[in-house]
């Protein structure tokens, strides 16, 4: 048996499979298990009542999480014109149009978020099948298509900590919500705005119960089931 396998043995039976916690509870016990020598990510993962399969029940959208995700965000901005100057101003980390472009398409994905000029779409377009499925294609839908005069609060939100949540094809969503690092008030702080974010993202075809479940896991550590109510009303407590 390897020594993560040890570890991990012994950081699960810290966690009753049998109970479902308090977010309280919850983070503190994530941090407790927690065995990584690196900082881990403490993950948020939401079973939904609803059918990916079609399209009014599609869960998505954007949460800007008050206490960051404890690491740097890279972000690049397609842009031409004024915006350039607006994008360079609000210190995006790369500005650029024709030449961001053919990089990308050579291969080039050296960071987090990428956020476009709507004058700048059909352009980059084209990147739709590389950007697309790692995440970073700028969409309406996520807030990263913006008019010049909006372009640097979008950025600005982007290093805050600005989360993009959106369900998988098994009707899940999994979202970080800080490192194991920060403090638990930190950590309950991001998870309520976040779950705040998703009840308010309810799509009309939802029927019957929204959330089933919920579970919080760090990157190496076991899942800790957490009670459903006091989770979704976190953010109102």
């Amino acid at each position: 048996m390897t020594k993560r396998g040890k570890n991990f043995r012994e950081s699960i039976q810290q966690v009753d499979r049998t109970t479902t916690y308090h977010p309280k509870e919850a983070i503190a016990l994530a941090k407790k298990a927690a065995y990584a020598k690196f900082d881990e990510t403490v993950e948020l993962h939401l079973r939904m009542g609803v059918d990916p399969r079609h399209a009014d029940q599609q869960v998505r959208g954007i949460a800007l999480l008050p206490h960051g995700l404890g690491r740097p965000v890279r972000v690049l901005v397609f842009a031409q014109g004024e915006a350039v100057k607006v994008a360079e101003e609000a210190e995006a980390d790369y500005v650029g149009g024709d030449e961001l472009i053919k990089k990308i398409e050579e291969g080039w994905l050296d960071f987090d978020v990428a956020i476009a000029t709507p004058d700048m779409m059909p352009k980059v377009g084209r990147l739709g099948r590389i950007l697309g499925r790692r995440g970073l294609m700028p969409n309406p839908k996520s807030g990263t298509i913006a008019p010049t005069p909006d372009l640097a609060k979008v950025i600005k939100d982007a290093r805050k900590g600005r989360v993009e949540f959106k369900l998988d094809r098994t009707a899940i969503i999994h979202v970080p919500i800080g490192k194991v690092s920060f403090e638990e008030e930190k950590l309950l702080a991001n998870l309520a705005t976040l779950v705040e974010a998703v009840v308010k993202a309810k799509p009309s075809g939802a029927k019957g119960q929204y959330v089933r479940s919920a579970s919080l896991a760090t990157t190496m550590g076991p899942g800790i089931k957490l009670d459903i109510q006091p989770t979704i009303t976190l953010s109102t407590s």
